[in-house]
C-alpha cells in the first residue's frame, strides 16, 4: 500500500484494541472478536494492536501470533490491521513481521528495545530500516521519552530520509515534541495521536491525520460527534467534548486502583462488549469499583 492510501485509512477515529481475558487470567477471544466487530460497526477504518494496551508485555510470543492472527481472520480485509511487536531484536523484528504479513496485517508497529540507551539515532533508524524491508512500518515515539525531544526528531528524519516503506508514526510524547514532530513528518507520513483528544487537538494545527481512540470501542458517538467538529473546524465543539466528556473520564479512571487500562476494560464490560478481568499481577476492578465507574457514564449520560 502506498502512504498515501495508508493515510486515508489512519484519518480519524482509531482504536487501540485490548487483548480481553476471563478471570483466570486465560485469553478470551470471544471478546477479543466482539471488541473488533464492534469497532468495525463504529467505522473504524483501521484495527491496531499495540504493545502496551494489547498486553503484549504479559503474553507469550506463541500468544500475541495468536492474537495477531485472529484479528486478521476476524478483520476479513475490511480494515487495516496494524500489527505490534516488542522489545524484538532487529533480525527477530523482521522475522516477526514477515509472520504478521502472511497472516494478513498490513502495517508493524516496531517497538525496539533501547536498554540503558543501549542505541544510538543511526541504529534505530536502521532497525526500522530493516523491518520496513519486510512490510510497512508505524514507528512509535514512546522509545524516545528517555531519550529526549532531539534524538526522537534526529532518529525519525534519519528513518524517513532512508525508507518510503515508513508510512506512519503514532505519537506517545506529547506537548512540544508533538507539534515539532508534525511539522517534521506530516508532509511525508500519516502522524497520530497515541491517545486522548486533548493530544490531538494540539497535534491538529501542524498536520496530524487521526488519534487512537477509546470511546470507539464502546460509545462511538463521542468519537463520531467529536470528529465531526474537527471536520467541520468548530473547534468550539471539539474542545467542549474534550472539558465535558474526555478529561473527566480519564481523570476518573486513573484514580482507580489499576490505572486507566482497569477502567477502560471496566467500561467494556458495562457495555457488554467484553469481561473486565486482566492477567495478574495486572488489577482488576471489584464490583464496589464497577458501580463507581459506572456512576460516572450515568451521570454524564453515557450509559
Amino acid at each position: 500500500m502506498s502512504r498515501s492510501s495508508i493515510r486515508k485509512q489512519l484519518k480519524g477515529y482509531i482504536p487501540s484494541i485490548r487483548t480481553c481475558f476471563d478471570r483466570n487470567g486465560d485469553i478470551d477471544f470471544e471478546g477479543l472478536g466482539n471488541q473488533i466487530e464492534f469497532c468495525i460497526e463504529a467505522g473504524a477504518k483501521a484495527i491496531m494492536l499495540t504493545a502496551g494496551d494489547s498486553h503484549y508485555i504479559c503474553l507469550s510470543d506463541e500468544e500475541i501470533l495468536e492474537i495477531t492472527r485472529l484479528t486478521c481472520q476476524l478483520v476479513k480485509g475490511r480494515a487495516l490491521v496494524i500489527a505490534a511487536d516488542r522489545y524484538h531484536s532487529t533480525e527477530r523484528a523482521c522475522k516477526f513481521a514477515d509472520i504478521c504479513k502472511e497472516m494478513g496485517a498490513d502495517i508493524q508497529m516496531c517497538l525496539p528495545p533501547d536498554w540503558g540507551g543501549s542505541c544510538t539515532d543511526k541504529s534505530l533508524a536502521e532497525h526500522y530500516v530493516s523491518v520496513s524491508k519486510v512490510m510497512p512500518v508505524m514507528i512509535v515515539t514512546n522509545i524516545f521519552l528517555p531519550r529526549g525531544v532531539k534524538s526522537g526528531l534526529n532518529t525519525i528524519e534519519m528513518s524517513l530520509n532512508l525508507s518510503k516503506n515508513i508510512v506512519a508514526i503514532k505519537d506517545d510524547m506529547c506537548g512540544d515534541f508533538a507539534r515539532q514532530l508534525c511539522l517534521l513528518a506530516y508532509d511525508r507520513c500519516a502522524v497520530i495521536a497515541g491517545g486522548q483528544k486533548q493530544n490531538h487537538i494540539n497535534m491538529w494545527p501542524f498536520g496530524c491525520d487521526g488519534y487512537l481512540s477509546t470511546f470507539l470501542c464502546f460509545k462511538p458517538r463521542v468519537s463520531h460527534d467529536y470528529w465531526k467538529a474537527i471536520e467541520t473546524n468548530d473547534l468550539a465543539r471539539a474542545s467542549k467534548i474534550i472539558g465535558n466528556i474526555d478529561i473527566p473520564f480519564f481523570e476518573f479512571i486513573l484514580s482507580l486502583p489499576g490505572g486507566f487500562d482497569a477502567g477502560i476494560h471496566g467500561a467494556l464490560e458495562l457495555f457488554g462488549i467484553a469481561k473486565r478481568w486482566r492477567r495478574s499481577p495486572y488489577y482488576s476492578l471489584n464490583d464496589q469499583e464497577m458501580d463507581q465507574l459506572r456512576n460516572f457514564f450515568q451521570q454524564k449520560n453515557l450509559l
